[in-house]
């Protein structure tokens, strides 16, 4: 299977099926594809499509199988990037959900709960997460530009909540309150960071779709004009 990546902030993956290669998506995540390329739907048992959905990932997940060569095109849903990352036996994925775009054959897809309190509430990860098992690639939605960053053990990225699309299992996530009163209410930043340890890979974002909506609120007319 090839693939290639086009389209700038406005980004479409493109990938070239040979006969009997196929690859797997979220419901609605197909933009076009060539002849002689055949979807199949499932939901891969209740659980599996229950979590989906609660990760805001549609509740079915569609194969396409080629038949004869050719190609099929996924669209992301907002500006930014797609990133397409490699999943190693051993080596889980864990992502913020809504991330996903699609996987090749020998990717497992779960849903991975946060285990610390503060992660679930304060966090702009949330409650659901999700994780990638197995031995394949998977390509990610990123909102803005994407940045990765390889963490030594111990060491820490602080982020703005919301700014983590993904990092390896291997990586720990907790969430911290803003040291100093007027920097939490005057700083701009609110009141929680998320902190990342490593070792391990990081991805972040430049554009959370979050923030956006609500720089776009702040221009939107309010009351009776």
């Amino acid at each position: 299977m090839q693939y290639r990546i086009e389209g700038q902030n406005l980004p479409v993956l493109l990938v070239h099926l040979e006969a009997g290669e196929s690859i797997q998506c979220e419901g609605g995540a197909m933009a076009w594809m060539d002849d002689g390329i055949e979807m199949s739907t499932s939901a891969g048992g209740f659980g599996k499509a229950l979590g989906r959905m609660f990760s805001r990932e549609a509740m079915f997940m569609n194969n396409y199988t080629a038949r004869t060569a050719g190609e099929i095109a996924f669209n992301s849903k907002f500006p930014g990037n797609i990133r397409a990352v490699e999943i190693k036996p051993g080596s889980a994925l864990i992502v913020q959900k809504g991330s996903f775009l699609a996987c090749t054959p020998g990717v497992s897809y779960e849903v991975y709960f946060q285990k610390r309190l503060g992660n679930m509430f304060f966090g702009g990860e949330g409650l659901i997460m999700e994780k990638f098992t197995g031995s394949g690639l998977v390509f990610l939605e990123i909102d803005g530009s994407a940045y990765e960053y390889e963490l030594a053990a111990g060491q820490r990225k602080i982020l703005d909540t919301g700014y983590l699309v993904a990092m390896t299992e291997s990586c720990s996530m907790d969430v911290v309150t803003v040291k100093g009163v007027k920097n939490a209410l005057f700083g701009g930043e609110g009141f929680f960071n998320t902190v990342v340890s490593g070792p391990g890979r990081i991805i972040v974002q430049s554009m959370p779709i979050a923030s956006t909506a609500m720089v776009l609120y702040g221009f939107m007319p309010h009351g009776n004009s």
